[in-house]
């Protein structure tokens, strides 16, 4: 009897160490509190990006729905700069689960974008959630410092998890990623080109409603108030004729005129706190009435055209639970600060946000990876205007021919967003309906598009039945 169980435990051990596939066992999440059962894994953990100063960057990894041995790995970063890729990302936007209305469970995101890939987020730079480091001169950091670690984090996260070396790399991310990702793609295919051995299979990047170019996104900015009515015709006219944002700057007092700053400031305070710039058409969630609520353990939803407003607060309360952080392997030195959506202690430079991205997709674009940039059309913060303007002025510059005529696109049978294509390289798509934090607002609409990016597929130009049918 003694033989035969011991032979039985032996087959219990093989078949626990063959569940987790070579992947850090220690990293496994068995289970999140008041999280729906799954068929899939999640990973969360640490990478020592700098051992001697002791910083590390904090990562969830969540493996593909269906077939997650084969399909490709896609990375996620969210901007600020300074802002969490795990509490955007991961748990309000693109992945598996949302925070339940209570704060204290989850529930299913069942247009995750694990349905089409395997998903990395990371909380970078240190500073950031849970990334850390006990030197306390690491918080001050800037674009050149924030893609050197995440290059150190890739190479020493495919070692913790070798299967996915030799899979398909997409690089992905929104707002101030527009820095963050093309800025690390640079590194990863300059790694490329000198590595004799291990190389990033990297075969596409897309970014949401980036951040390319300051001075061209800013003013966009003021055209969409404008344009939706949000602001009067005297302030918009002061704008356009007063605002000569050429040489605009990120740090204040963003080096225009007196009347400029005078106006951009009267906007501001028009548009107020009341309305959502980053989705103007969604109704805003009380902060006060919503954490009142969460304590005496009631519901906080807030439904706004189909979206929860109040998601952002509920997993914030969700994050900071000792046993969430637990279960996911986070905190693991009790920083001395609650964890935040966007950092407090993080110094990062201002001046960085001045640099001009496009030059760089230009060399991601020559070296024949794809590059796709979409927006969410209700977006005021980074509107889908400049962006499909400098995309347009990128196409030009790389003398690009038109490869898909600016059209719309479709999903269920209706409209989806408009897109075009240049060069068979260089997408810009939009996203109708969606905020600046695309799969947030439009989670079906947003996988659709992720899809078609994964699958190097177009998105679909027409629809059945014709609606005179």
């Amino acid at each position: 009897m003694g033989r035969w169980w011991f032979g039985g435990f032996l087959i219990a051990v093989a078949l626990a160490v063959a569940a987790v596939n070579g992947y850090p066992e220690e990293d496994l999440v068995v289970n999140l509190p008041g999280q729906p059962k799954v068929g899939f894994r999640q990973f969360a953990g640490y990478v020592d990006v700098d051992e001697k100063a002791g910083r590390s960057l904090f990562y969830y990894f969540v493996e593909a729905e269906k077939d997650a041995e084969t399909t490709p790995l896609t990375l996620w970063l969210n901007g600020g700069p300074g802002c969490s890729s795990i509490g955007g990302g991961a748990f309000t936007e693109l992945g598996p689960f949302y925070p339940a209305g209570d704060g204290r469970a989850l529930r299913r995101n069942s247009m995750s974008w694990n349905r089409a890939s395997n998903l990395l987020f990371v909380e970078s730079p240190a500073g950031v959630g849970w990334s850390y480091s006990n030197t306390s001169s690491d918080y001050t950091r800037g674009d050149a410092a924030t893609a050197m670690d995440m290059q150190i984090f890739m190479m020493k996260w495919f070692e913790k998890f070798p299967e996915l070396k030799s899979r398909d790399l997409f690089l992905t991310g929104e707002s101030y990623a527009g820095h963050y990702v093309p800025q690390l793609a640079d590194l990863l295919l300059d790694h490329n080109a000198r590595s004799t051995r291990f190389k990033f299979n990297i075969k596409g990047i897309a970014i949401g409603n980036p951040l390319l170019k300051l001075d061209r996104d800013i003013p966009a900015a003021y055209e969409f108030f404008w344009s939706h009515g949000m602001i009067s015709d005297e302030i918009g006219l002061t704008i356009m004729n007063e605002c000569d944002f050429d040489d605009y700057t990120n740090a204040s007092p963003h080096n225009v005129s007196h009347s400029c700053n005078d106006a951009i400031t009267e906007a501001n305070g028009i548009v107020s706190n009341y309305i959502n710039q980053y989705d103007v058409i969604l109704d805003v969630c009380y902060p006060s009435i919503v954490e009142q609520e969460l304590r005496l353990r009631k519901m906080a939803t807030k439904m706004s055209l189909g979206v929860d407003v109040c998601m952002t607060l509920e997993r914030r309360f969700y994050f900071n639970l000792p046993d969430v952080q637990k279960a996911l392997h986070a905190n693991r030195t009790n920083l001395p600060y609650k964890w935040s959506m966007c950092s407090g202690v993080l110094n990062y430079n201002e001046a960085d946000g001045d640099i001009n991205i496009l030059p760089i997709l230009k060399k991601i674009i020559q070296r024949r990876v794809p590059v796709w940039v979409f927006s969410g059309d209700q977006d005021s913060v980074i509107p889908l205007l400049s962006s499909r303007t400098l995309v347009r002025e990128l196409a030009h510059e790389l003398k690009f021919k038109i490869t898909v005529p600016y059209g719309a696109w479709f999903h269920k049978g209706q409209v989806a967003g408009w897109a075009t294509e240049y060069g068979n390289l260089l997408t810009f798509a939009t996203v109708r309906g969606a905020a600046h934090m695309v799969p947030y607002a439009q989670p079906s609409r947003s996988l659709h598009l992720f899809s078609s990016f994964v699958h190097g597929r177009r998105l679909p130009n027409n629809t059945r039945p014709s609606i005179d049918d």
